[in-house]
């Protein structure tokens, strides 16, 4: 089959550019080589979304146009039901609920999940199905452990993802990334205080 997020991405138009730019020969293998894959999520793909501590999602209006939001919260809010479903609990905001309006128009959703220490970007499609909390109390606590109020569950059908290439992805870390190395370095400096101070003591 073809690869699953070609068959989605490479619309008419886009291989009309491709063929204009001089790339269509080398994405034209995504659209038959049996090889590729890309609709099921195996070991890598789930490892990745569970340590993610947030990825970013559009979905489109009624009127065309694309919202991107945030979605955010500690590693492992997002789960992996099955090598095709996905899910996370999504938590009362602010109340504008432009996605949920979208996604009720159309469930289509696409995600882009980053991992900037590692220079890493997976891109994913999928259906939407939103479920009430109260009637699935058994998934609810797959998905939420707070006292955060969830105001529905979001399942996704994958559709399709991508490894995307890691060019221009800055290296950016968070404090929690970042506490190995600190903690090195505030040993190592008192340690070298600690000598200093052993240094002024004998002169």
């Amino acid at each position: 089959m073809a690869l699953a997020f070609a068959d989605i991405a490479f619309t008419p138009s886009v291989r009309a550019e491709q063929d204009r730019r001089g790339s269509a020969k080398t994405y034209g293998k995504f659209l038959s080589d049996e090889r590729w894959g890309g609709d099921r999520i195996g070991p890598e793909e789930a490892a990745f979304l569970t340590d993610r501590d947030g990825f970013f999602q559009a979905s489109t209006s009624e009127t065309g146009w694309p919202y991107v939001q945030f979605r955010g919260g500690t590693p492992g809010f997002v789960k992996i039901l099955d090598d095709k479903t996905i899910a996370y609990a999504d938590y009362r905001g602010n109340r504008q609920y432009i996605s949920t309006g979208n996604l009720a128009h159309s469930n289509r959703i696409s995600i882009i999940a980053m991992d900037y220490p590692n220079q890493r970007r997976l891109k994913l499609w999928g259906e939407v199905e939103f479920i009430d909390p109260e009637e699935d109390p058994d998934l609810l606590a797959q998905l939420h452990s707070g006292k955060e109020i969830v105001e529905r569950i979001v399942k996704i059908t994958v559709s399709a993802f991508d490894w995307n290439c890691p060019r221009h992805i800055p290296r950016r870390f968070t404090l929690e990334e970042l506490e190995p190395e600190l903690s090195t370095l505030r040993d190592r400096l008192a340690e070298l205080e600690a000598e200093n101070a052993q240094l002024k003591r004998q002169h």
